[in-house]
């Protein structure tokens, strides 16, 4: 039995028990920016850009050297594509680039143009690429021209963005298509072209006011708004959006029930042990009504394949009449008992819950970079797996846990940025439309950070929802403080670190190309926690990690909401200093704002982590469940 594996963070350990979105974020920040040689480059720009360049040396060998830039988007309007260009002093050059297209034209002049899948950038959205250089690497670029304009945001004087154009209407729509008609938007300088958007995401760019969409899925539900581009290839505002749903059909993407929002809840292996959380608890919690899926944590990836996380308690362990969720003992030799057998007991009586395994988390993300590079063979080891025919009718989906790809999380994966998106489409191209493929991914959104790090948007193609981890941005691993919300759903004012929190995490997935609908928000059912606080408001010093019943600097919320009651909210989650210690966590109330938020944003649902932190009748789950209807 192996109830709780370590996470050991830094020099700190963590019980596999909480998920974790990885302090390496922080962490790998932090070691950066002592180390960015960042340089404001200016030239004279002969169109209008609401954007900045900023180059970055990351390392230096002698013969050659890591650089990168960052664009940003400093503006009020989506900037839809973006181009860099700069000159290097002699013997300086550009050899191998990543996420962009790089090309040398002159004696030393150099060209990044964005990929299909990071040109549109939201405002306040921001993406990095990189290359390998050539030389000593000793000069800094000079004369930077983004989109044609000043690299450190300079724009034409007078040179004003396109007004919205009309919203669109539908018409001639089928079960595959529809067609989108809108009035003009105008400009000083004239208009070019207008992106059409899809749930947010751009799908083409056209020069007149109408557009056919092709390839649509019967009876299923779209959001469509346009945006105008001028000649000086500035976008102004976007439309208002019409909403379209194609005829035929039986409704949304498999797995998704019909005009309802996902639910999901992440069910820990482990937790059958010193937590005696059992799948019954998920039925006398009322929460089973209330959930659309539950995501069964973890299975472990060993030698490029999916492998059985804990033997015992997934498919051995016999469980007794009071603990079996229809009152009924395991025998001893019945073909399927432990969590699985309970699980398909849920079903029977829950046939709206589907339940993915997932694989992988904070301790076992290790061996998904072996895994991936044969992306077939790692596909057929889960659908083998998930598949065996004693517990094949339980699963209905798989989920990938990988923290992280491309990125450092317990150790540090250099897979390449193509790498999650060949593993998922391995993966839809095993398991077919009608199974459930997802994923849980970073939330870090600081620039340079983990989303840059990976194709999302080209891996989402083939995945029916991806669970952003919107939590452990902050906690008791920084010893001393600040204090600080573990999940902030905004910025605010003294933040400890920018990007870190759910809305810039959102819009960056938005930004890269990921459908709103295939978002789910993330909520933790724990607080996390600092002793030593003399402070009551968020931003104070600390000493350590305030005690907690499995580990310090965390607790469940159904011990918190009674021995540490929350007396204000900052970005959207609550806190409380109690004594000495200060803690930080969602509340009924907090979960219903973000709830509300969830749907503002168009987004798919919500998901949490984990079902033990919650009240015996389930207040946190009712409230995710109300705030979606």
């Amino acid at each position: 039995m192996n109830p709780l594996e370590e996470y050991p963070l830094s020099t700190k350990t963590y019980p596999r028990g909480t998920r974790f979105r990885s302090r390496s974020v922080a962490a790998l920040t932090a070691l950066l920016l002592p180390l960015a040689a960042m340089v404001g480059l200016a030239s004279p720009a002969e169109a209008a850009a609401s954007a900045t360049a900023t180059y970055t040396k990351k390392s230096d060998w002698g013969t050659g050297f890591e650089g990168s830039w960052t664009v940003k988007n400093t503006g009020t309007t989506t900037l839809s594509s973006w181009t860099v260009e700069w000159d290097f002093p002699a013997g300086t050059g550009v050899g191998t680039a990543w996420d962009a297209t790089v090309t040398k034209s002159g004696t030393n002049h150099w060209t990044a143009k964005n990929l299909g899948w990071n040109g549109t950038l939201n405002p306040g959205a921001s993406v990095t690429f990189g290359f390998n250089g050539t030389g000593s690497g000793a000069g800094s670029p000079s004369n930077c021209k983004l989109n044609g304009a000043s690299c450190d945001g300079g724009s034409v004087p007078g040179d004003t963005a396109p007004t919205a154009p009309g919203t669109p209407t539908a018409s001639e729509i089928t079960n595959t298509s529809a067609k989108l008609s809108w009035s003009a938007a105008t400009d000083d300088k004239g208009i070019k072209n207008y992106d059409v958007l899809r749930d947010g995401a751009k799908i083409a760019t056209v020069t007149g006011t109408t557009y056919t969409n092709t390839g649509l899925t019967a009876g299923t539900s779209y959001s469509y708004s346009v945006q105008a581009r001028d000649t000086a290839d500035q976008t102004g505002p976007v439309s208002g959006s019409v909403a379209v749903k194609t005829t035929g059909g039986g409704g949304t993407d498999p797995g998704t029930p019909s005009g309802d929002q996902v639910k999901l809840g992440y069910f820990t292996e482990w937790g059958v042990y010193d937590r005696n959380y059992h799948v019954k608890n998920v039925v006398t919690s009322g929460s089973a009504s209330k959930i659309t899926h539950i995501n069964y944590s973890f299975g472990n990836v060993q030698g490029g394949k999916c492998t059985i996380g804990d033997s015992y308690a997934a498919y051995d362990k016999a469980y007794t009449a009071d603990q079996s969720v229809d009152g009924v003992a395991d025998t001893w030799d019945q073909p399927l008992r432990g969590n699985f057998n309970q699980l398909r007991k849920l079903k029977a009586a829950n046939p709206n819950v589907k339940v993915l395994w997932s694989f992988g988390g904070w301790t076992w993300s290790g061996g998904f970079g072996d895994a991936v590079k044969n992306p077939a063979a790692f596909a057929q080891s889960c659908y083998d797996l998930i598949e065996d025919p004693r517990w094949a009718d339980v699963f209905d989906g798989i989920d990938l846990d990988w923290e992280y790809p491309n990125a450092c999380g317990l150790s540090c994966d250099t897979s390449g940025p193509a790498a999650m998106k060949n593993m998922m489409q391995a993966m839809r191209a095993k398991f077919g439309a009608n199974y459930l493929v997802t994923a849980a991914v970073t939330a870090d959104a600081s620039s340079g950070g983990k989303i840059d790090a990976a194709d999302y948007a080209g891996a989402s193609q083939y995945m029916n929802w991806l669970n952003v981890m919107t939590y452990d941005f902050f906690g008791a691993f920084a010893a001393q403080g600040p204090t600080a919300p573990h999940s902030p759903l905004t910025s605010y004012a003294g933040i400890p670190s920018a990007g870190f929190n759910s809305a810039d995490a959102i819009a960056k997935y938005k930004a890269q190309g990921v459908p709103a609908k295939k978002l789910l928000l993330g909520i933790g059912f724990y607080g996390r926690g600092w002793t030593g606080v003399t402070q009551a408001a968020p931003g104070g010093t600390a000493t350590g990690a305030a005690p907690g019943t499995y580990e310090p600097g965390i607790e469940d919320y159904k011990v918190l909401k009674n021995t540490c009651p929350a007396t204000g909210t900052i970005a959207g989650t609550a806190y409380a200093k109690c004594g000495s210690n200060w803690w930080s966590y969602d509340t009924p109330a907090t979960i219903a704002t973000k709830m509300a938020w969830a749907k503002s944003q168009g987004l798919g649902g919500a998901f949490f982590w984990d079902f033990t932190g919650d009240t015996a009748n389930g207040e946190l789950i009712t409230a995710i469940s109300n705030g979606l209807k």
